[in-house]
């Protein structure tokens, strides 16, 4: 099948172009061809290597924008989202190609689907929602019930709570995110021995209110029976953020325990920073991880890395598979138990957690959702 990706992220992020790569890489080893279709102006960060078609209506962000000023930017956008649609039903009619994949799209993307001709595509028009809460899932099930008459309309929602969800309507498909994989490095495959020091990271954008210092106390007064770090990386988006994790690594950049990686890490960077660490620890949860998913869940995955994470974290994970170790959310105490647990034991449970990630990762592999997509394409459900 001949496949159009309608990318309008205006500023995609690691997780954006991770999974466009995906996208791209499994559905051509699939035997599939893919092309690119953008808002004017739209430029990528990286090289997908595949042909890039842009269209009418530039993209818009109202990222910072606040009041009168967000609502007037989202107008604009709603209305370029329709200019957006337009083009693709053109090219569909034309025979442009096969199928049209939204590979971001949320319940608004629908919303405004209801006014635009792409609604009655001749070829199949797929949206991926990347998570819902329950709420996101009611109000995503009543959007999809509108299309009921329009069967190129199909929706897929990736997720590892899909028991928790109410999504049966007969175009919605429900399958497992896909695991993010170090596509362009050599993986390590190492396992530290008992008398090497076990290298734990934490990785991922820096804000005030995560409590960094206290996450860091609790690892330097834990008790391990062996040599142990941890890797701190932290991206930064405001100039307060950026003082204050400066300030943080000045206060502990004397602990020859803790490293700190002050700088954001994408592409290449972001596969060496996981790769070069053992296991992960995502101390922060939030009631959306519940049902929406973690993207270093799906990190640790695909670079088989076990982990310590919070209860609210993607808890369907843990519950299936003996990957790792989990600790009440926002229990600093059960932290430091889990954290001592998971380093105190990793030795004698190395070669289990080494199985068990295998069997995660063919679970949800990069190749596994390319096939869904090609099921929701041929409308196989």
């Amino acid at each position: 099948m001949r496949f159009a990706i309608m990318e309008c992220v205006v500023t995609p992020g690691g997780h954006e172009i991770d999974f466009d790569r995906i996208l791209v890489e499994e559905l051509q080893a699939l035997g599939h061809t893919v092309e690119f279709y953008v808002p004017e102006g739209h430029e990528f960060k990286w090289n997908y290597g595949v042909p890039v078609h842009h269209i009418p209506g530039t993209g818009i962000s109202y990222s910072g924008a606040h009041g009168l000023k967000k609502i007037i930017l989202s107008a604009r956008r709603e209305w370029h989202r329709q200019k957006w649609y337009k083009a693709m039903y053109r090219y569909a009619c034309q025979g442009a190609f096969d199928a049209i994949i939204f590979p971001s799209a949320t319940y608004r993307y629908l919303r405004a689907l209801k006014v635009s001709p792409l609604k009655k595509s001749a070829v199949p028009v797929l949206f991926l929602i990347h998570g819902a809460t329950p709420a996101e899932a009611g109000r995503l099930s009543g959007e999809a019930a509108a299309f009921a008459g329009h069967p190129q309309v199909r929706i897929g929602v990736q997720t590892f709570a899909k028991e928790k969800l109410n999504l049966s309507a007969a175009n919605v498909w429900v399958y497992g995110p896909p695991n993010y994989i170090p596509r362009d490095i050599e993986e390590r495959n190492f396992q530290p021995s008992l008398d090497e020091s076990l290298k734990l990271g934490f990785f991922g954008q820096y804000r005030r209110e995560k409590n960094l210092e206290s996450f860091l106390q609790v690892f330097l007064t834990g008790k391990y029976n062996r040599p142990v770090k941890m890797v701190v990386q932290g991206a930064t988006q405001t100039e307060e953020d950026a003082a204050d994790f400066r300030r943080i690594i000045a206060k502990y950049e004397n602990q020859a325990s803790i490293e700190f990686i002050n700088r954001p890490l994408i592409g290449i960077d972001w596969q060496k920073g996981i790769d070069s660490v053992d296991a992960l620890v995502l101390p922060y949860g939030n009631e959306r991880y519940l049902y929406h998913t973690s993207a270093l869940i799906s990190n640790a995955l695909g670079y088989r890395k076990p982990y310590v994470a919070a209860s609210n974290v993607n808890p369907e994970v843990l519950a299936e598979y003996d990957v790792g170790v989990s600790f009440k959310s926002g229990d600093m105490e059960g932290l430091r138990k889990a954290l001592e647990d998971f380093v105190n034991h990793y030795d004698d449970r190395k070669d289990m957690y080494k199985k068990e990630l295998e069997r995660a990762y063919q679970d949800f592999s990069p190749r596994r959702l390319a096939e869904n997509i090609v099921s929701m394409a041929e409308c196989h459900k």
